[in-house]
Parts: C-alpha cells; sequence; structure tokens
C-alpha cells in the first residue's frame, strides 16, 4: 500500500487510495456499512433522549451533544473517504485549499467539543453523586444550556486562530498522508519560517490545553470512586454503572488521539503507511464504538432501545 496524499499548491490533488484500486469497492462498501451505521446508531440514542421525557436530565443532554458531534465528524470525513475510494482508479482527486482547511476547522473544533463535553458530563456526574441535596439548585437547565454552549464556543473560537494561522502559511511539500485533513498536517508541510513555527507551536498549546479537562475529568471520577468505596454496595454499584460507559468512551477518544499525537511525533516529517492507518483507525474506532457504549452500558437508554426495538420488530 502506498501513501495517500495531497499536492498542495493553491489547490491540492488528492492521492487517495491509488494503490488500493483493486480493492476500491470492497473498501467502499465496508466504510459505507460503517457511515449507515455511525449514522442509524447515534440518530437512535438521540432520538430516545429527546422523545423519553425521562431521560430529560443535564447527563442525557450532554450524551446527546456528544452523539450530535460525532455525526457531524462522520459527515464531514466518511463521504469524502466514499468520494475518493470511488474515484481512487483514476489515481487522484482534486480538492482546494479552501475545503482543506474548513474540514480541519470542523473536525479540530469538534474534536475539543467532544473533549470538553466528556468534562461537563464528569462534573455532572460529580455533582450528582458527591453533592445530591444540592445537585438542583447548581444543575439548572440554564445552566446546562450554557455549559454546552461553552463547550463549543471555546474550541471553536481557538481552532478559528489557528485556521487563520495556517491559512497564511505558504506550502511546499506535496503530500499528506491521512483520509481527511487536519490542520497540523496541513501546516507541517509549509516551507518553514517563523509563521510556521508559530503555527505549529499554537496548536501545540491547543494539544497541551485539552490536559486541563483530562484532568479535571479523571479528578471528579477519583472522587466519585472515593465517595463510593463509603457509601453502601447497592449505591457504589448504581453509581459506578452510571459512570462506567462515560469512562470508556473517554479512555477511547484519548487512547486513538495519543496513538495519532505519538506516530506524528515518531515519523516528524517523514511519509509513512502507518500515517495513514492510523488517521483511518482514529477516525472509524471513536464513531463507531461511542454509540455502542452509550446504547448498551447506559441502562435507560438500552431499555428504550430494546423496546423500541422489539416494537419495530413485532409490527
Amino acid at each position: 500500500m502506498t501513501s495517500a496524499g495531497f499536492n498542495v499548491t493553491s489547490s491540492l490533488t488528492l492521492v487517495g487510495f491509488s494503490s488500493m484500486s483493486g480493492h476500491s469497492s470492497l473498501l467502499f462498501f465496508v466504510f459505507l456499512l460503517l457511515y449507515l451505521f455511525v449514522l442509524f446508531s447515534d440518530s437512535l440514542v438521540i432520538y430516545i433522549i429527546c422523545s423519553q421525557r425521562a431521560l430529560h436530565r443535564p447527563m442525557f443532554a450532554f450524551v446527546a451533544s456528544f452523539l450530535l458531534n460525532s455525526i457531524t465528524v462522520s459527515t464531514l470525513t466518511y463521504p469524502k473517504l466514499l468520494s475518493d475510494l470511488l474515484l481512487s482508479g483514476a489515481g487522484l482527486v482534486q480538492v482546494s485549499r479552501t475545503l482543506c482547511l474548513c474540514q480541519g476547522f470542523f473536525v479540530s473544533t469538534l474534536g475539543g467539543a467532544s473533549f470538553m463535553l466528556l468534562s461537563a458530563m464528569a462534573f455532572d456526574r460529580y455533582l450528582s453523586i458527591c453533592h445530591p441535596m444540592h445537585y438542583a439548585v447548581l444543575v439548572t437547565p440554564a445552566k446546562v444550556v450554557l455549559m454546552l454552549l461553552f463547550c463549543w464556543m471555546l474550541p471553536s473560537s481557538l481552532v478559528a486562530v489557528s485556521t487563520l494561522l495556517a491559512s497564511r502559511i505558504p506550502l511546499c511539500r506535496a503530500q499528506l498522508n491521512r483520509v481527511y485533513c487536519d490542520l497540523y498536517s496541513l501546516v507541517s508541510l509549509s516551507c518553514g519560517g517563523a509563521e510556521a513555527q508559530l503555527s505549529r507551536l499554537y496548536i501545540l498549546l491547543l494539544a497541551a490545553v485539552l490536559v486541563f479537562p483530562a484532568a479535571f475529568l479523571l479528578f471528579s471520577y477519583a472522587r466519585i470512586l472515593f465517595i463510593c468505596l463509603r457509601r453502601s454496595r447497592s449505591f457504589s454499584s448504581k453509581a459506578l454503572q452510571t459512570c462506567l460507559p462515560h469512562l470508556l468512551v473517554f479512555f477511547n477518544f484519548t487512547i486513538c488521539v495519543c496513538l495519532d499525537l505519538l506516530l506524528r511525533g515518531l515519523q516528524s516529517n517523514r511519509e509513512s503507511d502507518s500515517t495513514l492507518i492510523i488517521s483511518i483507525v482514529t477516525l472509524i474506532i471513536p464513531t463507531v464504538l461511542d454509540p455502542v457504549l452509550y446504547g448498551l452500558k447506559l441502562k435507560e437508554v438500552f431499555t428504550h432501545v430494546k423496546r423500541l426495538l422489539s416494537c419495530r420488530r413485532d409490527s
């Protein structure tokens, strides 16, 4: 398998999956099924949360928002991937630099927003379990809306600066081994210079900022675990059962991101097929597993999923 990438001038030429043209139809079918599965499973969980009054609670509002992010990211990446597979026989796929920057902006923004939403879920669970008497006062519908807006607006404003910096950099190299555009990889194609260094440093600072919500999330769940160890077994079991899906999704998301960042550091500026493969993995695993974890591990959601599917089967 040769590398897929972008020839970059004012526009980009995608050499997407040209070496896999013999298997493009099979890959197209696989990715199409994955995309349809993500759309169906995410939409199903969101529909259940919206339609069931018993689930109109802050935790499920955050879950629905997180899965909405997953749908949006999938829609920004899977159709482009599918079109590249269809055109892989020709070897080259044209894409403008502007579209690449737009995709990088939205993917980075939604990735950061997902991280923030996971932290908001941890904060919600922390208040619910550790401060149940004050939960209704501390977590009102208005505050939930403000938290949701903050989770989306903060990453979008920070990533907008990074996108602006990346748009001003002249690009010299012609190949990007990824199945979707991201700002860091785009900047890595630059000719160097002060602007490129500033843009790369800013992106690394944005990645470092994610350490704070991650640390807050781990602290919240550590406090929850500490409280559970001091309570009754039934209380601990119910609390941990509620927190488990969020933790699994967090570790799933974090491991994929860390693998991606680690591989970037090891590969540096060298082109490698492993860079392409890891970009596919970081796209597929979170988008496919997240709705499964929330649909199966959240008991309230799974009960309604099972009831809905059984009714359709009976009819």
